[in-house]
């Protein structure tokens, strides 16, 4: 990659490229390199009707320190689509699980989100996009590995909003989400 960056920059210096043609070039470069440093997620995307991408020319990598914690797009060929309402951290008699602790709070908002999936005959596998809705950064960050623990490498797109308070004043997330399967 150092090699084409290289003789990028060298042909732009040299009037042989214009500012457009050394963009589009480093963009290329910056792409193929994502694809070679990441042969498992390509295989993955490949065997799969659901394509996840993390690696997206010209967008920041989206991880937290060291890992991918969502995909910046996903694309999928699946027909039928299926859409879970917010999910907070109550058991199914209604129970406040983990009051003040985000971990057991994202596990059991998780476990519900698999629960409503498997009503439908999806998975956290098939989950294309998820909305969080937080009242505490912190908290949150601190519940990234349970996250992760549900979703591995199928990451959906994600957004993450901050607000003042939920339906509930204990909880601290309600996550929806948004699965596709085939018909």
């Amino acid at each position: 990659m150092e090699d084409a960056v290289s003789k990028l920059l060298s042909e732009f210096e040299g009037g042989k490229l214009s500012r457009r043609q050394l963009v589009s070039g480093l963009t290329l470069t910056a792409g193929a390199a994502a694809a070679v440093a990441a042969p498992a997620e390509a295989a993955a995307q490949s065997a799969s009707p659901i394509s996840r991408k993390t690696a997206v020319p010209g967008l920041q990598a989206p991880n937290a320190p060291g890992k991918s914690m969502y995909a910046h797009v996903v694309s999928t060929t699946r027909r039928k689509t299926i859409h879970v309402a917010g999910q907070l951290a109550r058991d199914a008699a209604g129970k406040n699980i983990g009051v003040g602790d985000g971990k057991a709070q994202m596990r059991q908002v998780c476990e519900n989100l698999k629960a409503a999936l498997a009503a439908e005959g999806a998975t956290m596998a098939d989950v294309v996009s998820i909305t969080a809705y937080i009242t505490s950064w912190e908290k949150f960050r601190e519940a990234a590995d349970v996250r992760a623990e549900y979703f591995g490498a199928n990451l959906p797109t994600a957004t993450a909003v901050q607000v003042v308070a939920l339906a509930f004043p204990e909880a601290l997330f309600e996550i929806n989400a948004i699965a596709m399967v085939d018909a």
